[in-house]
């Protein structure tokens, strides 16, 4: 009920301000205003995708009047502030106790030291890097893709294989890489069992996209902290890395995006590990930071690979793209590149200044609390999107999800749910 009503304000708001403008062009620069505000809302609240949130947007642009490109705008823009932004609550919510940091994530390990603020702004600064970077190499990478794409979808599944077996590889240890095998089949059949069948709730757009994910990749995490203590008091921004190191982790990270932008079922987070695996470094702290800086970079260049993918090649790739294409609104590159790097720059810009403030909320409330209003919040948002069996599946992604926290191995195994079905078939 909250969340249909929380569309019902969203559509209020845009279409007042699509209204207000007249102006075709001032009618993009208002779409791309209530696209950023939007994606900033959305980018700080804890287990809400950035498709699922795509896909809500969708469900409303039909009924919002306005000129066709201020929809575009706004969507785009909403999407793309919110994965700059998604990694302020990744970052301060699930901080594990202090005991935990040799298993905590990556991003959690940079907190427990003290480092959040650093994080922050090596993301921002590897998704920035990425942006200027993406922009002038998605055409001849597209232009050379579009030549060899008919051989690659015709072999999509040997190309995933692939992936999953140097996903694998990437593991320190035998148990770990056993542990990833585990992962690997349970998703896999997850996926299986689910992705195929009709789900519906509330909202206008269904899916057991979003509960499926935040099964897997919300709910483990945030119940294995629970007992936590919290984020700790946070140092300076000072980056505690060479100049070198981050260009290392923003070309790396860059690479993958591209990898990603044009390969279905393969998330950044796959990217961003792969561009580990050719990164040297073997300091646990210096590797952390390497991995935020590389995985926002990662996410950054694919959102803009993608949107040449889709216009070369026809396919979305992300939930905006199909959020675009479900409701039948244009996507042109003359549109949709200028407001995604408009977006870009301010979600750049807004990461480390929110991302401070949410570190020091968090750092006052209680952790135990917060797990449990998180968690809460996943079940009305899985109830929301799927319904009853939406909230049964949320609970069983849980315990998939619960692998590779529990046995040592990485979280991004867990896109096998995706990946897995795509290579069977």
């Amino acid at each position: 009920m909250w969340l249909t009503g929380v569309v019902g304000v969203t559509r209020s708001a845009v279409a007042t301000s699509l209204l207000s403008a007249s102006d075709p062009t001032v009618a993009v620069f208002v779409g791309v205003v209530a696209g950023v505000l939007l994606g900033t809302c959305s980018g700080l609240v804890p287990g809400l995708h950035a498709n699922a949130f795509a896909l809500v947007l969708a469900s409303v642009a039909s009924n919002v009047p306005g000129p066709p490109a201020a929809l575009v705008a706004a969507i785009l823009a909403a999407a793309t502030v919110h994965t700059f932004l998604d990694v302020v609550p990744a970052l301060a919510l699930g901080v594990p106790d202090a005991a935990l940091a040799p298993g905590a994530l990556p991003g959690h390990r940079l907190v427990l030291g003290g480092r959040g603020r650093e994080a922050l702004r090596l993301s921002a600064l590897g998704s920035g890097v990425a942006l200027c970077l993406a922009v002038p190499l998605a055409v001849p990478i597209t232009e050379a893709t579009i030549r060899v794409y008919p051989l690659v979808r015709d072999s999509l599944w040997v190309v995933l294989v692939a992936v999953v077996v140097a996903l694998v590889w990437t593991e320190p240890t035998t148990r770990a890489k056993l542990a990833a095998c585990v992962t690997i089949a349970a998703a896999t059949g997850l996926g299986l069992a689910v992705l195929d069948r009709p789900f519906s709730g509330p909202l206008p757009v269904g899916g057991v996209l979003a509960p499926l994910l935040a099964g897997l990749f919300g709910v483990p995490v945030l119940l294995d902290a629970r007992h936590g203590a919290g984020v700790p008091p946070q140092g300076d921004t000072t980056l505690a890395t060479s100049p070198r190191a981050v260009v290392r982790s923003v070309l790396a990270g860059t690479g993958g995006g591209a990898f990603v932008g044009y390969l279905p079922g393969v998330s950044a987070g796959v990217a961003g590990t792969l561009a580990l695996a050719v990164l040297p470094g073997h300091d646990p702290d210096e590797s952390a930071r390497a991995y935020v800086t590389a995985t926002s970079a990662a996410t950054t260049a694919t959102t803009v690979f993608a949107l040449f993918a889709f216009v070369g090649l026809g396919t979305p790739r992300t939930g905006a793209l199909v959020a675009l294409s479900a409701a039948g609104l244009p996507a042109g590159l003359w549109i949709a590149l200028p407001v995604t790097v408009v977006a870009g720059i301010v979600g750049a810009a807004l990461v480390p200044l929110l991302g401070d403030r949410l570190l020091v909320v968090v750092g006052r409330v209680d952790q135990r609390r917060l797990v449990v209003g998180v968690c809460l919040f996943l079940v009305g948002l899985s109830w929301a999107f799927a319904g009853v069996a939406g909230v049964a599946v949320l609970a069983v992604a849980a315990v998939v999800g619960y692998v590779p926290v529990r046995f040592g191995c990485r979280r991004v195994h867990l896109m096998s749910v995706l990946m897995g079905p795509l290579i069977l078939g």
